[in-house]
């Protein structure tokens, strides 16, 4: 993979925010006393990030956007860099920079803290997109995502080579159980939303093959199928089979199991793991 693979690149404007609420954190105390105390004025010195473990790059440009906050842009040196969506082997040098030695460390923990996280949501993608390769299936996100976060978890998403759903609740329409409950029914709920919001793309979730026949019916064009075995994604497909309504399996998916429910035909595996559980890839900076 490479930067490619992060299609669309980041907003800057929610890299500015989420960086911005990040040093206020750190520095609403006052400023680095420890940094203060240990590093000589003036000291420059150059430090490279490498991850401990092997995972997929995505954060970079947040955390060089960390240290344009904290040095001033053109305040360091860049001496070598990786992209977004690379795949890092353990001690590979993700980016080697040269600066002074107390911006870095003021800024450390903060770049550190979102490169780990997204790199993790990127390894953790990569990790499912491997599994289902081939069989025609993508590796798609949800709104599970931390508060605040949304927009460079996505991000981090598409670098591991997943695809994005939703970014909000108002881009697109999922009628999900509540919303059935609330209707009255599968077809009841997509005739309301087709009154209120005839052009925006509607999914519908369903839980039993009946279910399904409604939103068939109703030619929906994403029908998500909602904790369905693998025997029920499959007669899902052959239901299915000749409309041009597409199918997303959702729901208790362990990567395990991925590549059975890839096989039975579905155009996407849905999977919240990606954003709300994803663990961090460990990347260290250390000073040459």
């Amino acid at each position: 993979m490479n930067a490619e693979a992060c299609n669309g690149g980041l907003d800057a404007d929610e890299v500015r925010r989420v960086i911005s609420t990040a040093l206020a954190e750190d520095l609403r105390y006052g400023p680095d006393a420890t940094t203060a105390a240990c590093v000589p004025a003036g000291a420059i010195a150059t430090a490279a990030v490498s991850p401990r473990q092997p995972g997929t790059l995505a954060g970079l440009p947040v955390f060089l956007a960390v240290l344009d906050a904290v040095l001033a842009a053109g305040g360091y040196e860049i001496i070598e860099q990786r992209h977004d969506g690379d795949r890092l082997a353990t001690g590979d040098i993700a980016l080697a920079v040269r600066a002074p030695v107390a911006g870095l460390l003021t800024a450390e923990r903060t770049a550190l803290n979102v490169l780990c996280h997204l790199s993790g949501v990127a390894t953790a993608t990569a990790a499912w997109v491997a599994a289902v390769a081939g069989t025609g299936a993508s590796i798609r996100d949800s709104r599970k995502t931390l508060p605040g976060l949304r927009v460079l978890q996505k991000y981090a998403v598409r670098c591991g080579g997943g695809v994005n759903h939703r970014m909000g609740l108002g881009d697109a329409v999922l009628i999900k159980d509540n919303h059935v409950a609330a209707a009255g029914s599968v077809t009841a709920a997509i005739a309301a939303v087709r009154s209120h919001a005839a052009a925006s793309p509607c999914e519908v979730e369903v839980g039993t093959l009946d279910e399904l026949e409604e939103a068939l019916a109703a030619e929906v064009s994403l029908v998500l199928l909602d904790n369905m075995t693998v025997g029920q994604c499959a007669e899902s497909v052959r239901r299915a089979a000749g409309s041009k309504t597409e199918l997303e399996a959702s729901g208790g998916l362990t990567l395990d199991v991925a590549r059975p429910y890839a096989e039975t035909g579905v155009r996407y595996l849905s999977v919240g793991a990606l954003t709300h559980s994803a663990a961090a890839l460990d990347l260290g900076l250390d000073l040459a």
